[in-house]
């Protein structure tokens, strides 16, 4: 008899198989041959392929010259851009749904985990790192924004940005917006799936709550074109309970809203020296509260006091910066009723287009292009770390002047940690907790952004920094919310939790940050999840387990 001379592919994958054929129903993590970067490529070539073309073709392993050129391209995070930090095994940047599929079942075959990447801003570079083999699926092609303003909607892609989003509503309509974040180059397909807000949010809430339609692929590859197909329940999880747990998300439906032709914007600085203290205890009591139409945001920040002094002391500045859907007169009537003690007058408010507006808030340069916001790709230029909180009583005070001492302490200037607090209130209020998985609604006077940025590599200086910014957020426990200390989804943070490598994490152990993130509704998501990607192939150190 003939012996069969099996093809390289043939003979490698099913070597392979082999090697794996004791994996359990449920993914786990074990130890890749060191060809994995070779043998994935050869996998994707077995797959069923676009006419003429061979699906390796939009892939790139650690050998290849763009390798580094296409993983940076999104890494946001400098923390994550380190010699230790474990690449993937290969890079695909799909075109078509048929290289999403090949991807997705080369994975399952080699037991190679899958990140999902759209903008690359995942705070914890959940996107493009883990600590077990994987692969990256880059969204980046898939970037298409189609505007209907005969029903008010738009289709995008899940690798589009906000900033296409932006123009492209701007390029139809002067009088439509969509509420989303402020800053141009976060990609659609992780912001939404997190819950996605911005500064429209007291008016219209967040972004999930005007998506009305998307498309996803499954572990298996089969791609559900609507709500209809996928079911209310996979709809409802993916809107806010991380889209990356379920599946791919390919594309969404969305409602646009209303804004006037002109807005009003406003950015004002107080310190410390200058009554701040006293404004910010003001602003917890208006801002949630005041017209809908207002949206008032603070950064807070250590500087050093101005001073004829040769010695510098640090003080804490305060930017009240402001987005009214309305006239200067109109908003300068609101503000002089209910916050007066700013003392916002005519010469500080800007007359925009709402597009201009985006250009303001992102702090672009005024008087260029609104090209701009089509840009995707940013310079990587620092080390960072973020996290949040939800603050439910409106603090003292003497709390305020105690934040901001420990902020002063925790401030080894120029580096810092600083806050952005952002009202609730409005719509939020008005939208059942449990109505998408993002259940921080009403109840909440406003939301914290934590920061700490640095400039240079180290391990020794990452670890000085992060214990900063750790020791600041503890500081603040006593202000924030309790049992469980809330978090937002979208500023993923791994310090309230994780699940070990191999992430067959059960219910009970996945709870550390489930709750934290969608309290009641984590249970729901974990029910979902077990329903509709069984074997948790989309898996994360956060994501959502399916064993009990």
């Amino acid at each position: 008899m003939k012996m069969k001379i099996f093809s390289r592919p043939t003979f490698l994958i099913t070597l392979h198989l082999i090697y794996l054929i004791t994996i359990p129903r449920v993914y786990s993590s074990l130890p890749l041959p060191l060809y994995a970067p070779e043998l994935f490529l050869e996998c994707l070539d077995t797959q069923p392929a676009d006419p003429g073309s061979r699906n390796s073709r939009v892939a790139v392993i650690p050998t290849n010259p763009s390798f580094s050129t296409n993983l940076m391209r999104a890494v946001r995070n400098l923390r994550f851009a380190s010699g230790s930090t474990r690449k993937p095994e290969a890079i695909v940047a799909a075109v078509t749904e048929t290289h999403i599929r090949a991807t997705i079942s080369c994975c399952k075959q080699l037991n190679l985990e899958l990140k999902v990447r759209s903008g690359g801003h995942d705070y914890e570079g959940f996107s493009y790192t883990s600590p077990v083999p994987f692969v990256i699926l880059d969204m980046y092609n898939f970037h298409k924004v189609d505007i209907n303003l005969k029903d008010e909607t738009a289709w995008i892609q899940s690798g589009a940005s906000l900033g296409e989003l932006y123009y492209n509503i701007a390029k139809k309509s002067k009088v439509h917006a969509f509420p989303a974040g402020v800053c141009p180059k976060v990609g659609a397909g992780g912001h939404f799936s997190g819950g996605g807000f911005g500064n429209l949010l007291r008016k219209y809430g967040l972004s999930i709550d005007h998506i009305i339609d998307a498309q996803i692929m499954d572990a298996d590859g089969k791609v559900y074109r609507d709500r209809r197909s996928m079911g209310e329940d996979v709809f409802w999880a993916i809107r806010g309970g991380g889209g990356g747990s379920y599946g791919v998300i390919l594309a969404w439906k969305l409602k646009l809203v209303r804004v006037p032709e002109n807005v009003t914007v406003f950015k004002l600085e107080r310190t410390v020296e200058e009554g701040v203290i006293d404004l910010v205890h003001k602003w917890q009591q208006v801002a949630p509260v005041i017209d809908k139409d207002l949206f008032i945001r603070l950064e807070i920040k250590p500087v050093y006091r101005s001073t004829t002094s040769k010695y510098k002391t640090k003080t804490i500045n305060v930017s009240f910066i402001g987005m009214f859907l309305g006239s200067p007169e109109r908003l300068l009537n609101i503000m002089n009723k209910r916050f007066p003690e700013l003392y916002l007058t005519e010469p500080d408010c800007m007359v925009k287009k709402w597009i201009d507006s985006v250009v303001f808030w992102a702090e672009y340069p005024e008087n260029e292009p609104l090209e701009n916001l089509l840009e995707r790709t940013s310079v990587n230029e620092s080390y960072w770390k973020r996290t949040s909180d939800f603050v439910q009583t409106p603090i003292s005070k003497r709390g305020i002047a105690k934040i901001f001492q420990t902020m002063i302490y925790h401030s080894p200037l120029p580096r810092r940690v600083w806050m952005q607090w952002n009202p609730w209130g409005g719509r939020m209020a008005e939208i059942a907790s449990d109505e998408t998985p993002f259940t921080h609604r009403a109840g909440n006077v406003f939301m914290i952004e934590h920061f700490m940025n640095w400039y240079a590599p180290g391990d020794e200086l990452e670890e000085a920094f992060l214990a900063i910014s750790r020791s600041f957020k503890k500081a603040m426990t006593p202000f924030v919310s309790k049992n469980p200390r809330e978090a937002f989804l979208n500023y993923r943070d791994v310090d309230i939790g994780i699940t070990i490598p191999g992430y067959n994490a059960t219910f009970e152990e996945a709870k550390v940050y489930g709750e934290k993130y969608f309290k009641g509704n984590y249970l729901r998501l974990f029910q979902v999840k077990a329903g509709f990607d069984p074997t948790n192939f989309f898996r994360s150190q956060q994501g959502i387990p399916v064993l009990e």
